[in-house]
């Protein structure tokens, strides 16, 4: 699979993210406003996930219709994938 510069942006932001949230922790910064934002870094990262599987789902769906082949499958492994990663 061939990941775009969104996904790159996307993980990097997240790095960045947590990279914060370990400032915080160094701080000692309040723990609500500490765990917001490993709520905020958990939301990134579904959306990330999410787009990964979306991406790849198009690309499988466009080889194997290329192929004649049934998609049901693949767009079925793909939600559980989201499923699983939850």
């Amino acid at each position: 699979m061939n990941y775009d510069d969104n996904v790159v942006r996307r993980l990097k932001r997240l790095e960045g993210q947590v990279r914060g949230v370990l400032n915080m922790m160094e701080e000692g910064k309040n723990c609500k406003d500490v765990v917001a934002q490993l709520s905020a870094v958990r939301s990134a990262t579904d959306k990330a996930m999410a787009y990964i599987v979306a991406m790849n789902l198009e690309q499988c769906i466009l080889e194997e219709h290329a192929k004649g082949n049934d998609t049901g499958s693949l767009v079925k492994e793909a939600v559980e994938l989201l499923i699983k990663s939850r």
